[in-house]
């Protein structure tokens, strides 16, 4: 399949990578200057949607830059132009609701750095697509960074090939503690009752067991969520059959709220997740934002983080099935 389009020019943007072949993220910018307004540009999103959906899967990040995206409601016309379905956000991290689709990505201390993650991988059925637009461009720092997850098991096998397969053998198990109500101060503060949109236990219970976690009361209104067996990779539908880094391992292991282990209770070795941690970021690709960038991730294929950075910054998300 061919990477170029006659209706976008490709281009190339700052630490941009050329993985196993695919060019990471892929730059699509406006054929001709006049052409970069946003009526034309949904236009030629309409008349593309196959062949981009195609280059998404194919390179897992799709960067459109130059285009002449004001807000957050010219985002969702771009996202809408696809007809996707659209999935509700389930996480720890604090977002709030801007326009119809759109939402911030997290209202947590900028200067906190966000673990590498799949999003939502948690959750039963973890959404496919996830969209990025950058309306207000951090000073310094703030990146996205993105890691290709098949890269990372790679290279696990090739150091820990024993210990890889044990714990996929054996699955994993997490947990992860919240309070009743919501902490601003923190990237994963989001209380329960909003995570599961009601303040009455037994339906909170009812609607996790639907996600497929268990939850353990605690002491002053906290809740451990418990989520097992989940596997350490998985291989999914048109993507090489490669296998992916599907697990939160490094984010969760050994934290003050939240922790990993093999799915029996054994402890996962603390060098394999220092190593697993060193991986990704030896991995990971990341671009400076501009303003008017849209940035679409395979969440099957990549990993994706945040870098501290000095206010402001006002990146927001929309997140597909």
């Amino acid at each position: 399949m061919e990477i170029s389009c006659k209706d976008f020019k490709v281009g190339r943007c700052e630490g941009q990578k050329v993985v196993d072949g695919e060019t990471m993220p892929l730059v699509l910018q406006p054929l001709e200057p006049h052409k970069s307004d946003t009526k034309s540009l949904l236009a030629t999103l309409k008349q593309n949607k196959d062949w981009f959906e195609q280059v998404l899967i194919r390179n897992s990040a799709v960067l459109l830059r130059g285009f002449d995206v004001k807000n957050a409601e010219d985002f969702n016309d771009i996202i809408e132009a696809f007809g996707w379905d659209e999935a509700r956000y389930i996480g720890a991290g604090i977002r709030k609701h801007v326009y119809k689709r759109v939402w911030t990505a997290n209202e947590g201390p900028l200067s906190e750095f966000i673990n590498f993650h799949h999003e939502m991988i948690l959750i039963k059925e973890s959404p496919e697509k996830v969209m990025f637009f950058c309306e207000i461009p951090p000073p310094e720092g703030g990146q996205t960074p993105l890691a290709p997850s098949f890269r990372v098991t790679e290279r696990m096998l090739e150091e820990f090939p024993e210990a890889v397969e044990e714990v996929e053998a054996k699955g994993l198990k997490y947990t992860f503690t919240t309070l009743s109500k919501n902490d601003t101060s923190s990237i994963i503060g989001k209380g329960w009752e909003d995570i599961f949109g009601t303040p009455d236990k037994a339906e909170a219970e009812k609607r996790a067991k639907a996600l497929g976690m268990d939850m353990e009361w605690l002491p002053g209104g906290a809740v451990k969520a418990i989520f097992a067996p989940r596997s350490l990779t998985e291989v999914f539908d048109g993507r090489k059959g490669r296998r992916m880094w599907f697990n939160t391992v490094v984010g969760m292991h050994g934290k003050e709220t939240s922790s990993a282990m093999l799915a029996d209770g054994t402890e996962i070795p603390e060098t394999f997740v220092k190593r697993c941690e060193q991986i990704i970021e030896e991995e990971s690709i990341q671009f400076k934002w501009e303003k008017g960038d849209v940035l679409f991730l395979d969440n099957m294929a990549l990993l994706h983080g945040r870098r501290p950075s000095l206010p402001p910054r006002k990146v927001l998300v929309a997140i597909c099935k």
